[in-house]
């Protein structure tokens, strides 16, 4: 479905005109322009450095934990106040270690499946209560054993698919936690794809991204629940001959996605590279924009959250470089470079 071209949101420095002796002098540089949107460093992970961890929003708190540090696969998991701007140590995440894995939010609780431990592919599932800081294991998810999968939460429902068990995947099935049964749902469509990224923006699920075969995929599909049904969008790249998607360059694995309000956001990873760039999208116009990059330094298998009107983008590596720091993605701020 093509929509006209949006106009992308820029900050323009124009240059001053000065009259001198009958000649006009241009003072400055016109073409000076920067992309909207500043992030923010926070106060670090206190975990170990790591990537390829879960995160998902309970309320006003973000959580992070799982993952891999270069030699372990790790259990520990933390909560973000960002009222705080601090960390809390939660509750160990009772499964083996394991890296890959998916995390998801529905109501007042999270849920953590599936992944890889270093030997077995994985898909017991689990879920954490804030509440009372517990876990319990619930129904093992129903499809194969598997990593690189997606998840999201949509009203009461939680949703896993996509992924590689040895193969890569399209299906879905949606989770009910009052009954703790699964059920199979309509495949994603297009293609197979592994380290995707999903986000949710009101009540329907938005997936795209990922590799398969090693390509990267453009592909970018909706999905509304209360139909079981996928729909394509516009894809993620130079797809059409039209001006819309001249610069768009979202495929790639291992990025991140959020959602505040009704826009989602896809940052960091790229194509086999180590990436800064955030996009936006807009739901009701199915088109995208760049917004400024991130700050922090590149990386793939990060984690990304949104809490109220700010992102989150925290651990990941570079090469074996991993990292802890945590910063804040204020999408409509005027970049500053100091703060």
């Amino acid at each position: 479905m093509i929509s006209p071209m949006r106009k992308k949101k820029f900050v323009w420095y124009f240059a001053f005109l000065v009259i001198a002796s009958g000649t006009l002098v241009s003072c400055g540089n016109s073409s000076d322009s920067e992309l909207i949107g500043n992030s923010v460093k926070l106060s670090d992970f206190e975990g170990v450095s790591r990537s390829d961890a879960v995160g998902f929003t309970i309320g006003d708190r973000g959580y992070v934990g799982t993952g891999y540090d270069g030699t372990d696969r790790l259990t520990d998991f933390w909560a973000y106040d960002p009222a705080k701007n601090t960390w809390i140590q939660c509750a160990d995440f009772p499964g083996e270690g394991r890296n890959g894995a998916v995390g998801f939010a529905v109501g007042d609780k999270g849920y953590v499946g599936t992944g890889y431990d270093g030997i077995e592919k994985l898909k017991d599932f689990y879920q954490y209560d804030p509440s009372t800081n517990t876990w319990t294991q619930k129904a093992d998810f129903p499809g194969t054993a598997r990593y690189g999968a997606i998840g999201f939460g949509i009203d009461s429902l939680g949703y896993l698919g996509t992924g590689y068990d040895g193969n890569y995947l399209k299906d879905m099935y949606a989770y009910n936690p009052t009954t703790d049964t699964w059920k199979h749902v309509t495949s994603v469509g297009g293609s197979k794809r592994r380290d995707a990224v999903a986000f949710v923006i009101n009540g329907k699920a938005y997936v795209g991204t990922g590799v398969d075969n090693g390509i990267y995929e453009d592909d970018f599909w909706e999905y509304d629940p209360a139909t079981d049904t996928w729909t394509e969008k516009n894809r993620l790249s130079d797809a059409t001959a039209q001006s819309f998607d001249d610069d768009y360059a979202m495929t790639g694995s291992n990025r991140v996605a959020f959602a505040i309000g009704d826009r989602g956001f896809v940052a960091t990873g790229g194509q086999g590279v180590a990436g800064t760039d955030i996009w936006e999208y807009n739901s009701s116009t199915d088109l995208w924009e760049q917004i400024h990059d991130f700050e922090g330094s590149g990386r793939t298998e990060a984690v990304g959250f949104a809490i109220g009107n700010v992102g989150y983008i925290t651990t990941g590596r570079s090469s074996s470089y991993y990292f802890d720091d945590l910063w804040g993605i204020h999408p409509d701020d005027t970049y500053n470079e100091y703060d």
